[in-house]
């Protein structure tokens, strides 16, 4: 039986994959500080939202079905742009909403030449 290492595959990152696992910890983090201020069941959602992102950022660094996980950021990432636009009053824009819209947009943008590239 052959060994396998679980640990890491870093050597295999790009920057551009860098600027996703950014982008993707950015609005991981905002998910959980809006999820503890929204509290009830926003809380959940944001905190599930949050789980996404970061076994997202998990199956990246560990090189497990990258294209993949590309695949399925996109729509979900997407999902959550669409999900705050019908909740939320606009505008005007708070700044810790627009710095989470703009990762996001980022990581899509990401995802997406990821996913060509790798096609």
């Amino acid at each position: 039986m052959a060994h396998t290492d679980a640990g890491a595959d870093v050597e295999s990152l790009t920057p551009l994959h860098w600027v996703g696992i950014v982008a993707a910890t950015v609005t991981g983090i905002a998910h959980v500080v809006l999820g503890v201020q929204s509290g009830g069941t926003f809380m959940v959602l944001f905190l599930f939202a949050t789980l996404g992102f970061g076994a997202g950022v998990a199956a990246v660094v560990v090189g497990y079905r990258r294209r993949l996980v590309y695949a399925l950021g996109i729509p979900f990432t997407a999902g959550q742009i669409v999900l705050w636009w019908a909740l939320n009053d606009l505008p005007p824009i708070p700044t810790s909403h627009a710095i989470d819209k703009v990762a996001q947009v980022v990581l899509i943008a990401v995802l997406a030449v990821l996913l060509y590239r790798e096609s």
